[in-house]
């Protein structure tokens, strides 16, 4: 609020710097902080919160890029995660998170392999014995 004040009593940045170390001494901000919001309220800017931005979405974790990574390892369960990856066109750490915690996948032998086997599948087992 200081800052704001003295910018509208049409003070210049190093003014403004100067007397906030002549009230505050050690614990001022630095000029450059000083200078970023001098410059915004002459501007004509309000308040020192960032305006609100858009983004892109915080996760490539989409039910789109979840259903192309259960197609790719239906269609081969040999592929790396690195391949997968560059065919999705996402990073390698998303896959993993993929194929973990939405597909309930894991790497065994370079083949992926659901966590847990189906009731027919542990029924082949006992009968493969």
């Amino acid at each position: 609020m200081n800052i704001k004040f003295l910018v509208k009593l049409g003070k210049s940045g190093n003014e403004i710097g100067e007397m906030l170390v002549q009230v505050y001494g050690d614990n001022v901000m630095k000029k450059t902080a000083v200078y970023k919001r001098v410059k915004h309220f002459s501007e004509g800017r309000e308040s020192v919160t960032d305006e609100e931005r858009s983004r892109r979405p915080a996760t490539s974790r989409t039910e789109e890029n979840i259903a192309k990574g259960r197609q790719i390892v239906r269609e081969n369960r040999q592929l790396t995660v690195r391949s997968i990856a560059e065919q999705v066109n996402i990073n390698r750490e998303t896959v993993r998170k993929i194929l973990d915690e939405y597909l309930d996948m894991r790497k065994v032998c370079a083949k992926m392999v659901p966590k847990e086997l189906t009731k027919e599948q542990k029924q082949r087992r006992v009968f493969s014995y």
